[in-house]
Formats: C-alpha cells, structure tokens, sequence
C-alpha cells in the first residue's frame, strides 16, 4: 500500500522529470529518476522483511462502571529471525469508545518483545468489541506500507451507573417497612442462623469477634431474616413507555440497577423481570450484565408482566417496579397487583426534563404524576419521581426521613 507521503514523492518526481525536460537540465531528470525509484525500492524492502509477529491484547478489566480508566496492553513478540523494521499499530475501536487507538514501535529483535499501552474511559453502558489490531510494517521511508491482521478481539462490558443509596439495610426491605417489622417476619426464636466472610459495606457491628480470634478472617453474622428475605423487580423497557427516550430510558435502567445493587448488598435474594421477560433469580454480576445489554422492548402491555409477578408475592418479598407514568388502566393493573408483598416501591420515570417542554405541557406532566402517585399510594404502594436528568439518591434520601410505616398501611 503506497502512503500519502509516496503519492507525494511521485508527484514531485513527475513535475522534476517534466521541468527537466521541458528547460533541458540533466541534474533535474537525475534527481527526478532517483525519487521515483525509491518506490519500487521500498516495495521490495517491504516484501522482503516478511516478518513473523505475534500479538496478544490484555485489559485491566472487562467489566466496568461508566467513566473507570481500562488500560490495555498489546503484546508483541517477534518470532521471526530478522529484526522487524518501524510498525504502526492501530487497534479497532467503536465509535463511541473514541477514534482507533494508533501508536508506532521502533525495531524488535529477533525472539524480543515490546509492549504498546493505551487507556480507554467508557462513558455508556453496553458491550463493546476491543479489536482486532493491525500492524503496518514500513520501509525507513514510509513510503509504503504493508498490513498484518491479528484478528482476536475483547470484549468489554460497561455495566450502567449505580448511585450509592446509603449503608445497606439489615436486610430490612425497601419500601418502608423497618428491620424491626422484617424480624417480626422472619425470626421466631434464635436470631443466629450462620456465617460468612465479610464483603465491603457489610455492617460492622454483625462481626463475629469469636470466629475472627480463631480463624482470623473477618466473618459476619448471617441470620435467618437476610437469608430468607427476597425481592423481585420489574424493570419497563418498552419502547412505547420510556424507550423511545433515551434519556428517560437510561434514568431507568440505573435506577434498577441502583436498586437492585441496594437490596443484593442488603442480602436479599433478587428476581428480574423485564417487559417481555419472565423475573429470574440473578446474581450481582448476572443482574448487572443483563441490565449493560437491555434494550427497549416491542412489546406494548404491562399487564402480562404483572400478572406474571403475582406467584412470586409472599409476605417475604419486596416488589420493585420501575416504569414511566402510568397511564389510568396501568395504574389499576399495579393497583390490583399490591396484595401479597410485604412492601412495594413504584419508581415512575418522567419522559423529559420540566426545562425540555413547554411550561402548559411541564404542568400537565407534573399532575398526570402527582395523580398516579395519589392513586398508587392509595394502593399501599410508596412512590418515587425521578426526572432523566435527575438523581435517585436525592430523592431516596428525602424517603428515609420518613417515618417507617406498617406494611400493608397506606400513604
């Protein structure tokens, strides 16, 4: 493949060949023959390297949270008996990871490695391909250059934004309901059930001291209420809700995402539900993958999902729904679905920002949410609005100031 700067010289050896002529100066055409002959010369030198590389690709993580630094490491080996001569590197990236990293490498001997490192920074979650690389091989000209596919790729997933809700709940449901009402729930005589080793965020005061003198790990505390309490969330992805939105669609896929990490931390058993598919029991890193690679739904009804929801209520079970504003015939769908949990937590997401709209259609919104979540409220459901470009945790925060009411009794 001839470069830029070859096309360049070959210009510039023609108009010297055509002045040489045309003003009858041999040290022109000389000096035009000679430019010109560098190209079939650097072709052969190109030709003949026929170099033997190897390249291995390495991230730092391949899952991440939106905005965390990924470095990647190329590996080159030669493999060859010859020293390679310069290479250009270029590793494939999406566009919405930023233009192909490029770098350049001076000569590796023979059985010599040499390592290129880059940083990507994800600012969307999804699953993006890192890859393939490519090595140009080129004369000492750059006049032309020769291409060498390793064709590996990575894959990186970018889990969505999780805002910190505050310290995790003793296994106290979210929705109001307490720790002390979830022991009323779950304990009958013994609070101890077990133990297990202690994970970042876990409370202090459940260390088991006995165990950390004769192990010396730290263990906690695992009673029969955080073994036994369990939640189950619907997470709307119709596109007819909040997909054609995308704002408002991301808003609520880090709001489950926010929540769904809250209760896992807490030690809840979790189950997904998606508009079009049935809840499942996930893990933390189940449930944060599926929600990196959810994408809005064709389908056009709630009501299906919510009656598919109705075998998992219990009263050890929390219900989670993350939807946009109801319209009335949704609202009496979640409204007859509130028997049977211990507690219920309705997220509704606005379409647009108040400052998107005109003021009548902003206030119009404001009422068609106020009375939805009148409504739900009446239902024993406790309510949250969130705007797109607004933040769970302030209106979370606002929640837990509240003082905790009964299961079952209505705000």
């Amino acid at each position: 493949m001839l470069t830029t700067r070859a096309w360049a010289v070959i210009t510039g050896g023609v108009v010297l060949w055509l002045t040489s002529r045309a003003l009858g100066a041999p040290d022109l055409h000389l000096i035009a023959v000679g430019l010109l002959a560098l190209i079939p010369l650097s072709y052969l030198l190109v030709r003949a390297a026929r170099h033997d590389l190897g390249a291995t690709r390495r991230l730092s993580s391949r899952r991440v949270f939106p905005g965390t630094k990924v470095r990647v490491d190329l590996d080159l080996r030669n493999r060859g008996r010859r020293r390679t001569s310069l290479l250009l590197l270029e590793d494939r990236l999406p566009s919405s990871l930023g233009t192909p990293a490029r770098a350049v490498t001076g000569e590796i001997r023979p059985g010599a490695g040499h390592t290129v490192s880059y940083h990507l920074s994800p600012r969307r979650r999804g699953r993006y391909a890192v890859g393939p690389l490519s090595a140009w091989v080129a004369d000492p000209f750059d006049l032309v250059r020769q291409r060498i596919d390793f064709g590996d790729r990575h894959d990186l997933v970018v889990y969505p934004a999780i805002e910190d809700l505050g310290p995790a709940p003793s296994a106290a449901p979210v929705g109001g309901a307490g720790e002390s009402s979830t022991r009323q729930l779950f304990r009958t005589g013994d609070d101890f059930y077990t133990m297990r080793g202690y994970e970042t965020g876990d409370d202090l005061r459940k260390i088991h001291w006995p165990s950390v003198a004769r192990t010396g790990e730290l263990m906690i505390r695992q009673d029969e209420a955080v073994r036994r309490a369990s939640a189950v969330m619907l997470l709307d992805t119709r596109a007819a809700a909040l997909g054609d939105w995308t704002d408002a669609f991301e808003r609520a896929v880090s709001v489950a995402a926010s929540i769904g990490a809250h209760h896992l931390r807490a030690g809840f058993t979790l189950r997904l539900a998606l508009a079009d598919t049935p809840a499942r029991l996930v893990d933390t890193d189940g449930f944060l993958e599926l929600l990196a690679l959810v994408r809005p739904s064709p389908a056009r009804q709630l009501t299906p999902s919510l009656r598919g929801l109705r075998s998992a209520a219990s009263a050890a079970t929390s219900l989670v729904v993350v939807t946009h504003v109801p319209p009335p015939e949704e609202i009496a769908a979640l409204s007859r679905l509130s028997g049977g949990f211990a507690t219920k937590l309705a997220v509704l997401i606005h379409r647009r920002d108040p400052q998107e709209q005109p003021l009548p259609a902003s206030r119009e919104d404001d009422r068609a949410a106020h009375a939805a979540r009148g409504s739900l409220s009446r239902a024993g459901w406790e309510v949250l609005l969130v705007h797109p470009s607004g933040r769970l945790r302030e209106t979370w925060e606002l929640r837990d100031k509240r003082p905790a009411r009964r299961i079952g009794a209505s705000s």
